[in-house]
């Protein structure tokens, strides 16, 4: 039986034409994929003095805390309120989709539709960036196999396959395994697509050119001669911008309201930005007098890397920060299922002074809010309110899964009181690598020591003469603001490890591993895929 929010858009959404009125842009403007969807074929100019709002959290559960759906009802109240507001977003991946968390498109009376389009093929951007990136690796083992006229190093290639679909046993593979005409035997892995360097250069490219620019830069491996190899020497730019010409436009769809949503792009948090693209972020700051988008995990991961990589790399500010907390993930950083409730949201806030703690630091104006279940209690809730207190904020509750945009009208209000001159960076682009990484370890993260492993050394070295210039992204789990996902709540005075490093020169940014990252996941005993199907033509369960 279908529940009422997904009655409420069968057969109710607005032609896509429409929607693009509301944000005045003309039918020759749009790419049309049906009646519902459409790519955005113009060229962001210089934004207007429009306010942008960045949606982070705290440290979430295994299924996340709403920010997505917070962001979307959030654009439905401004509307409301006869705001030009436009939203950005990531495209979900269908690892998630067919994994643990299922889809990504919101939740409840907040979600962005068609759904199912969306949470699937969609327009078929994820399917050019998958294509585009093989096709490099192809190349590669064909410049191995015809003589390697590049001189590449087959134990030094570090550009990998991918595949938008968790697979956990192509996480470590050998190729060309067999006969001579298999190819050069060597170690390879996958990636997903949403963690994939192609995902990540086009995000962080702003048209088509930048893209041709960031693509050449893209660091393929080393040569016999330990001398870096650029992807440009392969000779394919060309190929590669033909497969991604549709895949940098933005795509435009709307909210069960029928207000209009971007959505494009979605690399991974761990391992990149983890937010949509800067040409869907820059069009829509062109089209629209305030923005709001989101970032993956919480504010230590994709909240921090886009207020230090996207906006340094693109000249962005940020007018303010919406912080989405839940009770549901304040009791779990408790992490003791025997204490009174009222005794867990007392210890798990201190995952919310964490962060609080680095936003006073960063000095980014925000507001926090609590994303509201059902069965929040209001003594709970009153208690959250008390400890909010010591940061002089006030806790702004939104129903948005209930109520949509009417249960963000108080926050849309607040929202609207945001205005930020400019963040404090954590460190200059001329420090050193690792005293970049040291800034963000002890600043943000709270550790009091950084060991590097034996690889991230050397790596770091060999980087630091061509590319300690570039902001460093920090890979780490999402479960702790360290990086130990057991060390819950607000850990201090402990060691992080750098385990390796991986140069996205083409998206601009070092990674920097802490821990064991997975970048291919797995499916867990009983995945998303086991409930999905279809009935009357209606796909089921994908939410």
């Amino acid at each position: 039986m279908l529940k009422d929010y997904e009655i409420a858009y069968q057969n109710k959404m607005e032609n896509i034409k429409e929607i693009a009125k509301k944000i005045n842009l003309k039918e020759e403007e749009l790419e049309l994929y049906g009646n519902y969807k459409a790519k955005i074929n113009i060229e962001p100019k210089s934004e207007k003095n429009s306010k942008l709002v960045l949606v982070t959290s705290m440290n979430p559960t295994p299924y996340g805390e709403g920010k997505t759906t917070v962001a979307i009802g959030l654009h439905d109240a401004l509307r409301k309120k006869g705001i030009n507001s436009l939203l950005t977003l990531r495209e979900p991946s269908l690892g998630p989709v067919f994994g643990i968390k299922g889809g990504a498109a919101g939740g409840g009376y907040a979600q962005v539709v068609p759904m199912e389009d969306i949470n699937l093929h969609f327009t078929g951007d994820f399917h050019a960036i998958t294509t585009a990136n093989n096709l490099i690796s192809a190349m590669i083992d064909n410049s191995l196999y015809q003589e390697n006229s590049l001189n590449l190093d087959p134990d030094k290639i570090y550009f990998t396959r991918t595949m938008d679909m968790n697979d956990r046993v192509l996480r470590n593979i050998v190729i060309g395994v067999g006969a001579k005409t298999n190819g050069i035997e060597r170690k390879e892995k996958f990636t997903i697509t949403a963690a994939s360097e192609i995902m990540s250069t086009l995000c962080m490219s702003e048209n088509i050119e930048d893209l041709r620019k960031n693509l050449d830069k893209i660091i393929i491996g080393k040569n016999v001669n330990n001398e870096f190899v650029y992807l440009k020497e392969l000779g394919i730019t060309g190929s590669l911008l033909a497969l991604l010409k549709d895949a940098i436009k933005p795509n435009l769809v709307q909210t069960l309201e029928k207000n209009p949503v971007l959505i494009h792009g979605g690399p991974f948090a761990n391992i990149a930005p983890g937010v949509n693209s800067i040409v869907a972020t820059k069009t829509a700051l062109n089209l629209a007098d305030i923005v709001v988008t989101e970032a993956g995990f919480g504010l230590d991961l994709g909240g921090f890397k886009f207020l230090d990589i996207v906006s340094r790399n693109h000249n962005l500010t940020v007018s303010g920060i919406v912080f989405v907390v839940t009770l549901k993930a304040i009791k779990h950083h408790a992490a003791k299922e025997e204490l009174e409730e009222i005794e867990k949201i007392k210890i798990g806030f201190e995952n919310i002074r964490a962060h609080l703690d680095n936003l006073e630091m960063l000095k980014v104006p925000y507001v926090v809010t609590l994303n509201k279940y059902a069965t929040d209690k209001e003594s709970e809730i009153n208690i959250l309110r008390d400890l909010l207190k010591e940061y002089q904020k006030e806790l702004i509750l939104n129903d948005v899964f209930r109520m949509g945009g009417e249960g963000a009208l108080d926050l849309a209000k607040e929202v609207l009181k945001l205005e930020n001159n400019k963040m404090e960076y954590l460190y200059k682009s001329n420090n050193s690598i690792k005293e970049k990484i040291e800034m963000i370890a002890k600043k943000l993260l709270h550790a009091n020591n950084v060991i590097y492993e034996t690889l991230a050394e050397e790596k770091i070295a060999s980087a630091e003469k061509y590319f300690s210039h570039l902001p460093i992204c920090i890979a780490k789990t999402q479960y702790s603001i360290s990086d130990d996902p057991k060390k819950l709540g607000y850990p201090k005075n402990y060691s992080i490890t750098v385990k390796d490093i991986r140069i996205y020169n083409g998206a601009g940014f070092i990674t920097i591993y802490l821990g064991n990252i997975l970048t291919m996941p797995g499916l867990s005993k009983t995945p998303s895929a086991l409930n999905i199907d279809i009935e009357h033509g209606v796909i089921k369960n994908i939410f």
